[in-house]
């Protein structure tokens, strides 16, 4: 075997792994599910506060 059939053959090689652990990454677990979960609500609640204030500041005008 030559050296730069080594190197395809290794580089393709590389390649697949590559490309199983990108889509291994696809499924997601409990705890990831469940860490998504929170960020969704720690961002409607940053939202919610966010209108709360606009609403209060536009009480304060009026």
């Amino acid at each position: 075997m030559t050296t730069q059939l080594a190197k395809k053959l290794a580089i393709a090689l590389f390649m697949a792994l590559m490309a199983g652990g990108l889509i291994a990454c696809d499924d997601q677990g409990p705890a990831e599910e469940a860490g998504e979960s929170i960020d969704e609500s720690a961002e409607e609640a940053g939202e919610s506060m966010e209108e709360l204030g606009e609403d209060m500041e536009e009480a304060a005008e009026n």
